[in-house]
């Protein structure tokens, strides 16, 4: 028998933006120590970073029950191989991206094995079913939070928990190439380019790419110059949505662009829910959010939703700064018209900026996946005590 010298660091994350964390993080803790043996669930991202992914993060991204259940047996299978995975190669350290549902139970399984468990990007007990926090304790070591409020609702439930900051903060700028994109986006030359964000789970793709695209139908009879683009994930079938696009009879641009360049060379953007909406607003872009489910889905999510906002932007605000639009509301007539209003309005547009500013200064400092590598390193290099490392201020 030979005795295991090489750190090892399992990563689980579940979808595209955890998958992005999951790398930002994993290339800092090879500043920090290079000989760890990364392996995970993930995606393109962490695959790029050097983590050994056992398996693809892209077959269980999906929202809403419903869609949960059609997906049923990959994520069964997922659950299965993960935990054979804990049971065989024993990591020292689980860091579990976002992904709450799944990833909790993955944690309470790699606790009975006695591997330390470190939970990266709090599940949102601040706006649904508030009581799990005290589940979500017993489950893990150690909770990362990137939004500073969060840090009060875990010490008052005696859960270990360090503010990291926000790695959006740092991460989202854009490259050498933004001229370059823009002028590949402006096919016409005289028009305004409108971004139409579906985002990466398949399901959220088959509800909004529709209505996404019979708003650009809408707007171009207004506005015959518009230019629309949509950016699509890594972990999509580029080919499936031109198809959609052609059927539609709609001239959208298809990209794989560096996305902030994508964001940063639009003048207003319809989202999906999600982190893209942060990311759209550290770039100072106008956006108006969009959500949909299916009815049941929606009905029983309504239930248990305690908050009022549901876009990260209006939360982080603290009051509502972009529109949301939800189910039935996610109308071509009614994005048309809130778009137009973002594009010409100019008192409202500059309402919106100075919304967005407030987002910005709420975040707090960068460098959040250098302090979350730190921390997972602590776990490493030393036992865990309850306050692994400063909080930035």
């Amino acid at each position: 028998m030979t005795l295991k010298t090489q750190p090892h660091i399992m990563l689980l994350a579940g979808e595209t933006s955890g998958d992005a964390h999951a790398a930002a993080v994993v290339t800092e803790i090879q500043q920090i120590q290079p000989d760890i043996l990364f392996t995970g669930m993930g995606g393109h991202e962490m695959k790029k970073a050097g983590v050994q992914i056992f398996f693809d993060s892209a077959l269980i991204a999906v929202m809403g029950l419903f869609e949960v259940l059609k997906h049923w047996g990959d994520i069964k299978r997922a659950m299965r191989l993960i935990k054979q995975e804990l049971e065989t190669s024993r990591p020292d350290l689980l860091i579990l991206i976002d992904y709450p549902e799944f990833n909790l139970k993955m944690a309470k399984h790699a606790k009975s094995l006695g591997i330390k468990v470190l939970f990266y990007i709090s599940p949102k007990v601040w706006a649904s079913r508030p009581k799990r926090i005290h589940k979500i304790g017993q489950a893990i070591d150690h909770m990362a939070v990137i939004f500073k409020f969060e840090t009060e609702i875990y010490r008052k439930a005696n859960i270990p928990v360090t503010f990291v900051g926000n790695p959006l903060v740092d991460k989202v700028n854009t490259s050498n190439q933004v001229e370059l994109i823009h002028q590949r986006l402006q096919q016409n030359k005289n028009g305004r380019i409108i971004g139409l964000f579906p985002g990466s789970r398949k399901s959220e793709i088959s509800r909004l790419i529709p209505v996404m695209l019979e708003t650009a139908a809408l707007m171009l009879k207004q506005d015959s110059n518009l230019n629309f683009v949509i950016p699509v994930a890594s972990n999509l079938n580029i080919e499936e949505i031109q198809h959609q696009c052609n059927a539609a009879k709609i001239n959208v641009t298809l990209t794989q662009d560096n996305l902030y360049d994508v964001i940063h060379s639009c003048d207003a953007i319809v989202s999906c829910s999600g982190t893209v909406t942060l990311e759209i607003g550290l770039l100072n872009i106008p956006v108006c959010v969009v959500y949909k489910l299916s009815s049941l889905s929606y009905l029983i999510i309504r239930r248990i939703i305690t908050i009022k906002q549901i876009s990260l932007i209006n939360i982080i605000a603290r009051e509502p700064v972009v529109v949301e639009l939800l189910q039935d509301a996610a109308n071509a007539e009614s994005i048309s018209n809130e778009l137009f209003k973002l594009l010409d309005d100019t008192q409202y547009r500059q309402q919106v900026f100075q919304g967005l500013q407030k987002v910005k200064n709420n975040m707090g400092p960068g460098e959040g996946s250098k302090r979350m590598a730190e921390l997972a390193m602590s776990f490493i290099i030393k036992p865990k005590t309850s306050s692994q490392l400063e909080s930035p201020e």
